[in-house]
């Protein structure tokens, strides 16, 4: 059921993006540091956006380390904690009494 509903938004965001294609289809004239292209108006929108998702990537990609960094610590932490209390555990409590 689950890659019926898949490839049902798989062709939703198909024909979602072919409509936007054809409703963009005007040409534009991209002017970039080595020259000028002419392409499509749709073509140059999702490329910058896909620009925009990467550079923003790149962007975050300090943070992104740092968390896992962290992550990877606090796990040693834990299980060192858990290695004592299993050790705290298995000694014999003698009463002096």
């Amino acid at each position: 059921m689950s890659k019926i509903l898949y490839a049902i938004a798989i062709a939703l965001i198909a024909l979602l993006g072919v409509i936007f294609a054809i409703l963009n289809a005007e040409t534009v004239q991209i002017n970039y540091y080595f020259g000028s292209k002419d392409a499509p108006l749709s073509l140059a929108i999702i490329l910058s956006m896909l620009l925009g998702a990467i550079l923003g990537l790149f962007a975050s990609l300090g943070l992104i380390l740092k968390s896992k960094r962290e992550v990877s610590k606090y796990k040693r932490l834990a299980e060192t904690a858990e290695k004592e209390i299993a050790n705290l555990r298995a000694i014999p409590i003698k009463n002096q009494h």
